[in-house]
């Protein structure tokens, strides 16, 4: 019977979950992403063995997730579907070089100096954290997603797209987060031994 409870109440929350995704699919697909972004951050860190949780970090990840990462699919798909609309030639094709080769790597330009900025850090620090991350993650996400995006354009119903990128994402925030962790720890030494190295000098 409570097997029979718990089963009948997450059917209902799915029901409910994509009842809201075709009522108010940006608002939906904003959500989704803020709490997979910000969860795949968390997770992050509890791996790379953080002694104290970056709340910054998460922030940054979830308020990206919410005012970008949702959106901004949702648009792009909809753009592509009209760009290159399902009766001509060759489509999965085109749409797939339009987004593994145009939209991905702008989009990923943009992700990394986004975050670093709602991170608190200075444009000249964005802008060296994305140029030392933005090839290693480029190159890391056209050889791993390209067989996932091309099942997404294939196979998965428009509606659904953003939503299934934003559950592959997750494993894919989570090592994003990780690259962006090792790069920020390592600026923050640089900086430190900077600022001893003067001192040391003076005493010595």
């Amino acid at each position: 019977m409570a097997l029979s409870k718990s089963s009948n109440f997450i059917q209902g929350l799915i029901a409910s979950y994509f009842e809201q995704l075709y009522v108010r699919p940006i608002r939906t697909k904003a959500l989704t992403s803020c709490f997979i972004s910000a969860s795949g951050n968390l997770i992050a860190q509890y791996i790379g063995g953080a002694k104290m949780i970056d709340q910054d970090s998460v922030i940054a990840f979830g308020l990206f997730g919410l005012l970008f990462g949702g959106p901004v699919p949702h648009f792009f798909y909809q753009f592509l579907d009209k760009l290159v609309p399902y009766h001509s030639n060759h489509v999965l094709i085109k749409q797939l070089f339009i987004e593994r080769l145009l939209f991905t790597p702008l989009y990923q330009y943009f992700v990394l100096y986004t975050i670093s900025r709602f991170q608190g850090k200075s444009h000249k620090e964005a802008c060296k954290e994305r140029d030392e991350l933005y090839w290693t993650l480029l190159k890391a996400n056209l050889h791993v997603l390209t067989l996932v995006q091309f099942v997404n354009l294939k196979y998965v119903h428009p509606m659904l797209r953003v939503l299934v990128g934003n559950l592959v994402g997750f494993f894919w925030i989570i090592y994003f987060a990780h690259k962006k962790q090792a790069v920020s720890k390592a600026a923050a030494a640089a900086a430190r031994k900077k600022k001893i190295g003067p001192s040391a000098k003076i005493v010595s």
